[in-house]
């Protein structure tokens, strides 16, 4: 009699540890696809203090369009602008459309990657507001209240 309560605890725990294995397996598949598909959000000034951690990466570069560095070829599609957060500077390369709100002096997010220093963009989002409130002559744009409005809507 002391047999079959032995053989069915025995039982029970293989069927416990089987069970403990295969969701430990799940759980690491689902981490490193996680981690796999994550996309970093930074600001030029970020990419500037480490860019051997982004080069070649999939990255959301937030700033705003430099006035006078937008140029768009309506033949090739092809979109180059410089993007800024105030103090650090890099040239934008999209291939593609813009969307029908870019323009110089506005907040934009970008998707893609920095390849020899130089962002070659996926996805290009631009940044505004519901409101409209028209800019007043010679009024500066205020950076880091755009850079933060551009984290806030992540």
């Amino acid at each position: 009699m002391t047999d079959t309560p032995r053989k069915r605890s025995s039982g029970a725990l293989k069927y416990g540890v089987a069970l403990v294995l295969i969701l430990g397996a799940i759980g690491l598949l689902l981490s490193s696809s996680l981690n796999s598909n994550l996309t970093f959000f930074i600001t030029p000034s970020e990419y500037a203090r480490d860019t051997a951690k982004y080069e070649n990466r999939t990255v959301r570069l937030g700033g705003v369009v430099e006035p006078n560095t937008k140029s768009f070829d309506l033949n090739t599609l092809e979109l180059r602008f410089k993007i800024s957060d105030g103090s650090t500077v890099y040239p934008v390369y999209y291939k593609g459309a813009p969307p029908d709100l870019m323009r110089e002096g506005i907040g934009v997010t970008v998707q893609g990657k920095f390849q020899n220093g130089v962002f070659n963009g996926e996805e290009l989002l631009v940044k505004h507001s519901e409101e409209y409130r028209a800019p007043k002559p010679g009024e500066q744009l205020d950076y880091s209240r755009l850079i933060d409005a551009i984290k806030d809507s992540r």
